[in-house]
């Protein structure tokens, strides 16, 4: 008897068909914020999908007051007087709140892209339609992409798999539509083998991982174009002991040896590409390399020279240095400047922090930048810029970046989102941006 007794305590609502619903918004925007981590003081954890959304259903917290606290890279609530930062809310079946946080800094959050499972996989338990599982990727390093051929390429590194702890080290392609929609789910459709999974989209002969990179489309003499990009051969830990060009084969669909070029070699087309002035720039954080806007100068490596650029970044505000690791240049029409978007070394982070720059031309002068995202004690490297999805004249920029534990000594990787692509939005107009323009 004081068994049932006390189970006639428990809430009705333990029973519930539907759950609770926590939506998590930027207070400026009023967009949905993924990446947020909903706490309970029983440390029951769920983070915000794509649509802003936590669900909880649990007996134990329907139906009575309950205390959620929230915390997100680059996003807080206020605290109250002991330094907690939440709120207090009484969840019920079927019901759903929102909250507004507040965004740090200028850049905000707006999407996972890559991953396992659904990218809205707690909406789906409000009963709406989501977008399918994104298939058999659960994880991808490092993302480049050209147009070609009328479609956009995308191309990712090391890819994990559900089935088994390695995956594919040899490089995973996709297509999509030349320009998608950035608000929405991007649709990959992926180059895949029998099972299902990726196939190597770059069998390069010798072992260890095939990582590609300088991703570009070039015409020919005869206007044929060719999609292209430069491969590294590594082993462990990351070294690389071969590396050269190598061309897409549109038959076979995978990427095929060119040529090796030197080790030694300083004038290697590396990084993203862009194009100014009838050259190809490579490069990352700031360009590198040039060639001759065409696909016979790519194949000729006489043909590539140096670029000297004027770089010593500091930070807008204090004046203090600020080291640079990997990211992406564009022109920027708005700005009628070119900008580069790349991650921090060493900043409040070992490699989360991305910063925002700007210069006359690509060669610099490069100088002070300010920060735009950070990640607390979580690495996002391999900031890319996607300028096709530029917004009012180049106003508002996207940029992705890779979002990961590896480098950054937290031992708890994020559910879902951990070792994916994940986007963000920039508004160049937003006041936290003028120390950079000034």
């Amino acid at each position: 008897m004081k068994a049932l007794a006390l189970f006639a305590l428990l809430p009705l609502a333990a029973s519930a068909e539907k759950p609770f619903v926590l939506r998590v918004i930027d207070a400026e925007t009023k967009r949905p914020v993924p990446l947020i981590r909903v706490t309970t003081t029983h440390q029951l954890s769920e983070f915000t999908d794509n649509a802003g959304m936590a669900t909880f259903d649990d007996p134990d917290l329907l139906g009575r007051e309950v205390w959620f606290g929230l915390s997100g890279h680059g996003y807080e609530l206020k605290a109250d007087g002991f330094g907690n930062r939440g709120v207090r809310l009484t969840p019920r079946p079927g019901e759903s709140a929102t909250v507004e946080i507040r965004r740090l800094l200028a850049a905000e959050r707006i999407q996972r892209l890559t991953g396992g499972g659904l990218l809205y996989h707690q909406q789906r338990f409000t009963g709406a339609s989501v977008p399918p599982p994104a298939g058999l990727v659960f994880g991808c390093d490092t993302v480049d992409t050209a147009e070609h051929g009328g479609k956009r390429y995308w191309l990712w590194g090391d890819t994990s798999r559900p089935g088994y702890p390695l995956g594919n080290f040899d490089t995973t392609l996709a297509t999509t539509a030349p320009v998608a929609k950035p608000d929405e789910p991007v649709r990959y459709d992926y180059f895949t083998q029998p099972d299902g999974f990726v196939k190597r989209a770059a069998p390069i002969a010798g072992t260890g991982p095939t990582w590609l990179g300088a991703l570009v489309s070039l015409k020919d003499q005869a206007g044929k174009a060719h999609l292209v990009a430069s491969y590294a051969k590594i082993k462990p830990p990351m070294d690389t002991y071969e590396r050269g060009l190598c061309e897409f084969d549109e038959a076979e669909q995978v990427f095929k040896k060119v040529l090796a070029l030197p080790l030694d070699s300083k004038r290697f087309p590396d990084g993203h590409a862009f194009r100014h002035d009838g050259r190809v720039f490579f490069g990352q954080a700031t360009p590198a390399l040039s060639i001759p806007d065409n696909y016979e100068a790519w194949r000729t490596p006489a043909s590539y020279t140096a670029v000297a650029c004027d770089t010593a970044f500091t930070d807008a505000t204090t004046g203090k240095p600020v080291k640079a690791h990997n990211g992406s240049v564009a022109w920027n029409p708005w700005r009628k400047k070119w900008t580069s978007v790349f991650t921090e070394s060493n900043g409040t982070s070992a490699l989360g922090e991305i910063r925002y720059a700007e210069a006359d031309t690509p060669q610099g002068p490069w100088r002070k930048c300010v920060k735009i995202v950070t990640h607390d004690r979580y690495t996002f490297y391999n900031p890319l810029q996607h300028p096709e999805l530029a917004e009012d004249g180049g106003r508002v920029i996207w940029f992705e970046g890779t979002y990961t534990a590896t480098f950054s000594g937290n031992p708890d990787p994020t559910p879902r989102h951990d070792y994916n692509q994940v986007l963000y939005r920039l508004d160049l107009a937003d006041p936290r941006m003028k120390a950079a323009m000034e």
